[in-house]
């Protein structure tokens, strides 16, 4: 058990890089379109279907793109389709979310202060929340309502402020801003597997069976493709929000998941207006800036969250590592070598809440944290930082010990 934990360790580490590789592929070519698309001078070829198109310098090289209003007349031999970006970034954010969430679900999707039941129901609400979410927003935008795209950009954003709020009264704060995060990426992904793609693979279809294709297939993934466009930076910030708890573990966490969507309107719309030449909209960094102090201020009066827990409330993997021999060592160990700055009100000079969230006080929260505090302080020499605490290489044994002998 032992080595599966290190094991482990090593997967989510591969599977997390390989999330960021493929989200960095997919979010530059998402970003590179909408600029080129927003930036196309008037062609000089009208009469041939050309609707834009623009001249580029990159690496030593000249590229001359040309957009068709619709499609060309003839389709080329090779056509390069930009989907798999997408599907990957999705795939492997998924895996990141089983392997953190699902089966670490008891110390970071439950959180029994916000709402004590059994992880398989957590994990139930996880999976059903992304299918019940990406159907209701797609039948939202097949619906009439969704013609008027303003109408349905506020109606979206309302139902992403409910959605905050829902999580928040489910899961950890972490794992709330985490599902919202994957709700949103999984709404994205969808509109390329379930709506861009096959649209193009229409139009396309009709190209080679020489058919003038529908221009409404292009105008509907348009109006994904600009959905995506506005959600990017907001799903980047709740995914790295998990490393700061002064975001995600307060009392006004979904006012601040609220807020961060907003600031994605504020910050696309000044790049979307300069690629598109309408001016340079300066008053959107103004905003962008105010709704990032109130989010700074919500923070401050809403002290991050620190559950005392109840030896009898233990349970699961945490009531193990509590019966496990060595434990009373350890304990002594974190609390001697730790608990100075994971604690709730740290003593530490510099420090005025515990890093990451991360409270150990007492046997119980330290019991909760086992497999963080092996990998950290045992397996690992990360922690205490610099070793500032003087953490004795005999005591890092002892931590590893308890460990296995909890494990097997």
């Amino acid at each position: 058990m032992y080595d599966f934990v290190v094991l482990g360790e090593w997967l989510e580490f591969a599977v997390r890089w390989t999330h960021v590789i493929t989200a960095i592929a997919w979010i530059g070519s998402s970003f590179y379109f909408i600029a080129l698309d927003l930036g196309l001078f008037p062609s000089t070829d009208r009469r041939a279907g050309v609707h834009g198109e623009a001249w580029q310098v990159h690496g030593g090289g000249f590229y001359f793109i040309q957009k068709y209003m619709v499609a060309p007349a003839r389709m080329p031999d090779e056509l390069t389709w930009f989907k798999w970006e997408s599907y990957s970034t999705w795939l492997t954010g998924f895996a990141m979310l089983i392997l953190v969430y699902y089966v670490g679900a008891e110390f970071y999707l439950v959180d029994p202060e916000v709402l004590d039941i059994p992880t398989w129901q957590a994990i139930l609400i996880s999976l059903g929340s992304l299918i019940f979410g990406w159907f209701a927003y797609d039948m939202i935008c097949k619906s009439r309502f969704g013609d008027d795209n303003r109408r349905l950009m506020v109606a979206l954003y309302i139902i992403l402020v409910g959605l905050a709020w829902a999580y928040t009264q489910v899961f950890s704060g972490r794992a709330a801003f985490l599902h919202l995060g994957a709700l949103t990426a999984t709404i994205m992904s969808g509109n390329v597997f379930m709506t861009i793609i096959p649209n193009q693979k229409i139009v396309t279809a009709d190209l080679i069976a020489q058919r003038t294709p529908d221009p409404k297939f292009g105008k509907i993934a348009k109006q994904r493709s600009t959905h995506n466009n506005y959600l990017t930076l907001p799903v980047i910030f709740l995914m790295l929000s998990n490393h700061y708890p002064l975001a995600f573990a307060t009392e006004y966490n979904w006012i601040i998941a609220s807020i961060v969507f907003l600031m994605g309107v504020t910050i696309r719309h000044y790049f979307n207006s300069v690629h598109a030449r309408k001016g340079n909209p300066h008053w959107t960094w103004a905003a962008t800036v105010i709704l990032f102090l109130v989010i700074v201020w919500l923070s401050a009066i809403g002290a991050p969250r620190a559950a005392e827990t109840e030896a009898a409330e233990l349970k699961g993997a945490a009531l193990r590592y509590a019966s496990a021999d060595g434990f009373e060592e350890v304990t002594w160990i974190v609390q001697g070598r730790c608990s100075m700055c994971h604690a709730a009100e740290p003593v530490w000079d510099g420090l005025y809440w515990p890093p990451k969230g991360v409270v150990l006080e007492t046997a119980e929260q330290i019991a909760k944290e086992a497999r963080r505090i092996t990998v950290q302080a045992g397996l690992s020499h990360a922690m205490p930082p610099a070793n500032l605490s003087y953490m004795e290489p005999a005591e890092r044994e002892a931590i590893v010990a308890w460990f296995r002998a909890a494990n097997g």
